[in-house]
Parts: structure tokens; C-alpha cells; sequence
């Protein structure tokens, strides 16, 4: 017997690796562009639906595509109507991964675990890698299916195994074990998994299956609950949702069999052919895709009702020193680190170019109230820059998507290059400050001069922005004639304020003061620049540099 019990351990061990690896796996290879299709293809719900069923299909995890889901809600890229189409797709693809397992390809498994081997070992490309990881990994998920499946043979053969399996007859009971037991493996595929092991051995009755597979529904929805738990208020109701749909979904179900489970189990053995195998996993896709198909038309009614259980207004908090997307109050999922530090940058880049546009406002009404706000979100700005490097390091030594990883180092650099420009408006509400102190006067045609720069660096920041926060690169062209443009700006002020100190129309003191906010402003769209092309893999401005050698060289 204890020989058994270490089949069955170790057989669910590999089984629980190999699906964890396979899933993770799958999500690095194809994370960034699942995330983009989950970002633009789910406007409706139907649309959502179908994304969440493809999404969930392919990185083999509801878990993932809900914590994905959650996170997304909370960083107000997606609404709870979205996320409601979303979350029951992803019911649906994760039955996917039953289907999978019903075909038994146990015989196939070790040349499946060799090729993964094979391409983790040779080849240094890591989209590569993460193909070979997946093949590992589905390898050794039917490895430990396999193991388990030749234990449970031979439980089989033992009267008080059959007899305890016996006596699992009550329907309620069923689905109370089903939701323990996936709440405790967090995986409602490797619950049905055991499910189709034990019915292929005749161990479990299939009309017991249909009612622990009920049970799995609600279990499968802790890890989106305990994602949700440290969010915003909507985060938590997209969480709600998932419970909502999977308990609503269970009570009608539970009802619908309790009414007709012959002519259902009859059905199923039917389209099944009476293997127990495919049986409970087409119970499993039948289940997910008949509650879809009831709950789908009644999204807004569940979307209300999760404002009846998590009740409360939005928090509001006053501008301070805190995070907006990432901290305290973020859902932290591989997929999503990256692009919610990317909102976090977006939320401080437009933070440093107000600030730079207020620092030259009070640079010419000397407003003191002004300058002192400049400062005061200068230190906002720094401490962004802190916890943002801080976060970037921590998520640096995660496992994420292939394309997320490659861009780690460009954000780096970005939020560096944000803080400097805070540091250029700083510099700019000293100078307010000294003009201020010591009365020196700016002259008409220099407060010209300044502003019509200043407008064009922040055209160019602002593109610059849009472009890295969005990879919008509709601006591309505009943001390279107008750093040529602030370039030549620079100069061509630089020699007229020579001039006016040689006319005598302005001090020697203000005319310091004017060559270096015009050398800050020019430096300013140097960075804007920098953030444009941060994460492009091709520099626009090499390849220009490139052109224009040639072309002097013809």
C-alpha cells in the first residue's frame, strides 16, 4: 500500500510540474501578444468571450487569463463589462486542457519530454526555449498521468478503495470534495484530470463526476479571489464576477442534473462513446459552454450584483507620494508587470512635462506659489522614480514573457530619462526663483524666444510619451524633425541672445541665465528622444545618421 501512495504522490507531483510548467511556459512565449489581443478585441462581450476562450486555450490556465483579467480592471485599461465576456471565455478554454489529457498519449510522453530537452539544450534563442519548455512540460504532465493511472490500477483491485469511492454518492458531497480539492491544488484541470484517471480505472461513477466537476467551477476562482484582494474596488468586482458566474453556473447546472442526469450521462456516453475518459472531459467543455450560453445574455444584471457584495466608492487620494497602477493597491501578474509599469512611467512622464511647462510659466510671472509647486511635484516625481526603478528590479527577477524580458533594460532607462527632465523644470523654477531674488529682467523678444521652444519641446515630449506608453508610432517622423528642429533652435537662440548682450538690451546676468534654460531645453528633447526609440529594436536616428553620411559621401 505505501508503495501505491508513493506512485500516487509522485505521479501527481509530475503531473502538477508538468502542467505548471507547460502553462507558465506558454504564457512567457505568448503573453505580450495575448495581452495586446485582450486589450483591443474586447469592446464587447461576445468579443470578450471569444478571446477569453482562445487566450485561455493557449497558455492552458483560467487561472492566468482571470489574474490577467483582474489586473487589467485595475489599471482601468479594461471595464467590468469587458472583464464579465472575458472570464467566461476563459470557463470555457480551460477545459481544453481535459480534452488533452482524454486522449491518452502516456506512450508518446518520453519522446515528447526528449524533443522539449532537445530544444532547451541546443538552441540559445529563447522563444525557442520556451517551445521546448512546453513540450517538456506536456511530457511530463502525461508521465504522471501514467504513474497515477497505473497506481489507481491497481487500487482497484482493493475492496476498501472501491467501496470508499462506493460511497461517494451524494451529489452535494461530490461537489464539496471537488471544491476542496482544487481550492487546495489551485487548478480546476488537474482536479478533472484525477477525475478522468479515477473513472477510466471505474473507480468513480460518471453521474458522481458530473457534480465533483460542478464542485471544481467554484474552486477554481480562489487564485482570482486572492488576486483581487489587494486591489481597487473594481479589481475586487471583476474578481466577484468570476465567483459569481462559476456559483450561478453550479446552481443551475446542479439543478438541470439533479432533474435529468439519466437522459444527460446517457448523452454524454453517447457523444463519447463510452470511453469514461472522454466522457468527463466532455462533461467538463458541455458544463462550461451550456452556463455560458444562460449567464451571457444577463453580464449587466451580474456586473450589478457585484456591486451589492463588494459595496463602497472608489478610493480617491489626494495628489501625493503614492503609485497609481503598481505598490499596495496593484494585481500582480507576470504577464501584466511590464505594461503596468509602463502606466506607472506614462503617469509620471506627463507629471514632468506639466511640471516643466508650469517651472517656465513662474520663470515668467514670478509667482512664488508657482515655483514652490514645481518643487513640490519634483519630489513626487523623484519618488516615482524610486519605487518604479525599485519594481523594475523585483520584476527583472521573475519569470515573464519572452518580449516583456528584452524591453526590462529600455524601461530603465525611460524612467532615468523622465527624472531628468523633472530635473530640467527644476532647474528652470531656480532660475524663476533667482530672477525673482535678485530682479533680474528678461526681455520681450527672450520670453518669445523662450516660449516658442518651449512649445516645441513639449510636442515633442508628448509624442515621445504617447509613442513609448502606446508603441504608437505616428509621430515617428515628427519627433525626429523636431529634435533637428530644437537642435538648430538652440543655436539660432543662443547667437540672438549674443547679440542683444552686445546691443546692451539685457544684463550679462539674465543672459547666463537664458543660455542655459534654452541648453536645458534642448537637452529635455534629447531625452524625449531617448523615450520615443526606448524600446523599438531599431534606432530611427542611427539609421538617419546612416543616410545622411551616405548621402554627403554621393
Amino acid at each position: 500500500m505505501a508503495e501505491i501512495i508513493l506512485g500516487l504522490m509522485g505521479g501527481l507531483g509530475l503531473f502538477l510540474y508538468g502542467m505548471r510548467l507547460m502553462s507558465d511556459s506558454l504564457e512567457q512565449a505568448a503573453g505580450a501578444r495575448m495581452r495586446a489581443i485582450l486589450e483591443f478585441f474586447t469592446k464587447t462581450p461576445l468579443r470578450g468571450i471569444l478571446v477569453g476562450t482562445l487566450f485561455t486555450a493557449v497558455i492552458q490556465s483560467s487561472s492566468a487569463c482571470t489574474v490577467m483579467v483582474v489586473s487589467f480592471v485595475n489599471s482601468g485599461l479594461m471595464d467590468l463589462y469587458q472583464a464579465a465576456g472575458v472570464i467566461m471565455g476563459a470557463n470555457i478554454g480551460t477545459t481544453v486542457t481535459s480534452q488533452l489529457i482524454s486522449f491518452n498519449l502516456s506512450a508518446l510522453a518520453p519522446a515528447i519530454v526528449m524533443a522539449g530537452i532537445i530544444l532547451v539544450m541546443i538552441s540559445k534563442k529563447v522563444k525557442v526555449q520556451r517551445v521546448g519548455e512546453v513540450l517538456l512540460g506536456f511530457g511530463i504532465l502525461f508521465m504522471g498521468l501514467n504513474t497515477m493511472s497505473s497506481s489507481m490500477a491497481v487500487l482497484r483491485e482493493s475492496p476498501q478503495v472501491v467501496e470508499i469511492m462506493g460511497s461517494l454518492n451524494g451529489h452535494f458531497a461530490a461537489l464539496i470534495v471537488g471544491l476542496v480539492v482544487t481550492a487546495v491544488l489551485q487548478s480546476s484541470s488537474a482536479t478533472v484530470g484525477i477525475v478522468l484517471l479515477l473513472a477510466n480505472q471505474g473507480l468513480l461513477d460518471m453521474r458522481i463526476c458530473f457534480f465533483i466537476i460542478l464542485g471544481c467551477n467554484i474552486g477554481a476562482c480562489v487564485s482570482a479571489l486572492l488576486a483581487g484582494l489587494n486591489g481597487k474596488r473594481d479589481a475586487k468586482r471583476a474578481a466577484m464576477i468570476h465567483l459569481l458566474f462559476n456559483i450561478l453556473g453550479t446552481i443551475i447546472m446542479y439543478v438541470a442534473l439533479t432533474v435529468a442526469l439519466e437522459p444527460i450521462t446517457h448523452f454524454i456516453e453517447f457523444v463519447s462513446g463510452s470511453n469514461p475518459g472522454r466522457e468527463v472531459a466532455n462533461a467538463h467543455t458541455l458544463i462550461k459552454i451550456v452556463e455560458v450560453l444562460i449567464l451571457a445574455p444577463f453580464i449587466k444584471q451580474i456586473v450589478k450584483m457585484t456591486g451589492w457584495v463588494v459595496r463602497g466608492k472608489e478610493e480617491t487620494e489626494e495628489e501625493g507620494f503614492h503609485l497609481q497602477y503598481i505598490g499596495e493597491k496593484s494585481v500582480y501578474s507576470p504577464t501584466t508587470a511590464v505594461f503596468d509599469a509602463i502606466r506607472e512611467m506614462e503617469r509620471m512622464g506627463h507629471m514632468a512635462i506639466s511640471n516643466l511647462e508650469r517651472a517656465m510659466n513662474a520663470l515668467v510671472t514670478l509667482d512664488e506659489q508657482e515655483i514652490e509647486q514645481v518643487y513640490q511635484v519634483e519630489r513626487q516625481i523623484d519618488y516615482l522614480n524610486h519605487e518604479i526603478t525599485s519594481y523594475l528590479v523585483k520584476v527583472n527577477g521573475t519569470t515573464l514573457p519572452a518580449d516583456d524580458a528584452k524591453s526590462i533594460g529600455g524601461l530603465f532607462h525611460v524612467v532615468n530619462d523622465i527624472e531628468r527632465i523633472g530635473d530640467h523644470a527644476e532647474n528652470i523654477a531656480d532660475a524663476a526663483e533667482a530672477r525673482l531674488k535678485q530682479n533680474i529682467g528678461f526681455s520681450e523678444s527672450a520670453k518669445r524666444e523662450l516660449s516658442s521652444m518651449l512649445d516645441m519641446v513639449i510636442k515633442i515630449t508628448t509624442y515621445a510619451l504617447d509613442m513609448f506608453s502606446s508603441n504608437n508610432q505616428e509621430h515617428m517622423q515628427e519627433i525626429l524633425d523636431l529634435e533637428d528642429q530644437v537642435d538648430e533652435t538652440e543655436r539660432e537662440l543662443q547667437e540672438s541672445h549674443i547679440q542683444r548682450l552686445t546691443r546692451g538690451e539685457c544684463t550679462a546676468s539674465a543672459g547666463m541665465m537664458f543660455s542655459d534654460i534654452i541648453s536645458g531645453l534642448e537637452r529635455v528633447s534629447d531625452h524625449a528622444t531617448n523615450i520615443a526609440f526606448s524600446l523599438l529594436d531599431d534606432d530611427p536616428i542611427e539609421q538617419q545618421k546612416e543616410e545622411r553620411a551616405k548621402a554627403a559621401g554621393r
